[in-house]
């Protein structure tokens, strides 16, 4: 058994192992210029055309994830050598994901997906603006704002999507100082207007029953209000509004996961598995944890989850790399525009792995969370809902 002064430190090994349990195949691949030689592609039947898209998909969400533990930086630990080593693989991974002349040439222009996944990989360099960006060389990084900009004919729709174009004009004014600030404008306002309340947002006027707010909308919201707060722009006004309602929704994903470390599969993209509490993670990330909450109580709660589903019965291929499902393979679960380079979204359920080993979140004993205090009759205080 763990004990109090090593559960910390375990939880961290063992969630660092599989951050990069996901993540060692396709960046090596990538590195190497072999991506598209050796990721399968495993699709839906209705899905013909995933395989244009797959590949960007994998490297934009997966560096969204692993951005924040890169951002550490190396040093002379075992663990800061690796990140060392996985720098150099992602620097090199988006060189060739931006090079014409690479077998491993990315989609960038082609149909409307590439908006979705170019923002993705706006977010993870912004998420490591010295490791991934400042590691990147003036060629790479002209090529990167050319890509960027491509996506700017594209026109998302009315919902989450209008996040996926702010989020890279946001990444061309933090890199480049210029932007479109139409854009940003609309996806701000746009979502202001479609809060819900209780912490949460409509996908569009309407509200879902699903785990977008998590995926893409409380994150990336918060992350281009924070540009724009930092960049003087009268938007970012709203970031300590945006905020106080991404800690009430991070507040209620954590009552949504049981004693058994489970939590409800709801809704579209079930299959981006602990993706789903992105938002949680990204307020432990950023000490901004709720109320009552505390550090080794959320980590506990992350670790037990994530463990859960990654080892499940068929979730990896026997090359490890990850396959349809929730909980293992799961192929029924997949929409039609689920595809293997879709699954890596997973990794932004692992941005805790940003926090170095000496902070709280680690050092503190374990601690139950909250529903396995209820659920074992601790006498909590009642939840509330927050204002609008």
């Amino acid at each position: 058994m763990t004990s109090p002064n090593s559960a910390g430190p375990a939880a961290r090994a063992y969630s660092l192992d599989v951050l990069i349990r996901i993540a060692a195949p396709l960046f090596t691949a990538l590195s190497e210029g072999q991506l598209r030689a050796t990721m399968p592609v495993e699709t839906t039947p209705d899905s013909a055309d995933r395989p244009t898209y797959t590949h960007l998909e994998a490297l934009g969400r997966l560096l969204a994830g692993v951005a924040p533990w890169l951002e550490l930086g190396p040093d002379a630990t075992e663990e800061g050598k690796l990140r060392e080593r996985f720098i150099g693989l992602a620097v090199k991974g988006i060189s060739h994901a931006v090079d014409p002349q690479s077998p491993d040439y990315m989609n960038f222009s082609q149909g409307s997906q590439p908006l979705v996944d170019t923002s993705f990989l706006a977010h993870g360099l912004l998420r490591a603006p010295k490791q991934l960006w400042g590691n990147l060389d003036k060629e790479t990084r002209a090529r990167v704002v050319a890509a960027f900009k491509m996506t700017r004919v594209m026109t998302p729709g009315q919902n989450n999507w209008l996040l996926f174009s702010a989020m890279v004009e946001a990444a061309l004014w933090e890199f480049t100082g210029e932007c479109e600030m139409a854009p940003i404008e609309t996806a701000v306002d746009k979502h202001l207007e479609w809060y819900v309340g209780d912490g949460a947002y409509g996908d569009g006027p309407h509200y879902h029953w699903d785990y977008y707010n998590s995926f893409v909308i409380q994150p990336m919201l918060l992350d281009v209000l924070r540009i724009c707060a930092e960049k003087k722009h009268s938007l970012g006004a709203h970031y300590l509004l945006v905020l106080e309602r991404a800690r009430r929704y991070a507040a209620v994903q954590e009552r949504l996961i049981s004693p058994e470390a489970t939590f409800p599969i709801m809704g579209r993209s079930s299959c981006y598995r602990f993706g789903a509490i992105q938002t949680l993670s990204q307020m432990a990330l950023e000490h901004r944890l709720p109320n009552g909450l505390s550090p080794g109580g959320v980590r506990a709660a992350l670790t037990a989850m994530i463990r859960r589903m990654i080892e499940a019965s068929g979730t990896f291929d026997a090359e490890g790399w990850l396959r349809l499902g929730v909980v293992g393979h799961q192929p029924a679960q997949a929409e039609h525009y689920i595809s293997t380079g879709s699954l890596y979204l997973c990794a932004v359920g692992l941005l805790h792995l940003g926090l170095p080993p000496s902070d709280p979140f680690w050092t503190e004993p374990d601690q139950p969370w909250t529903q396995k205090r209820l659920w074992a009759g601790e006498n909590l205080p009642a939840d509330h809902a927050i204002g609008n």
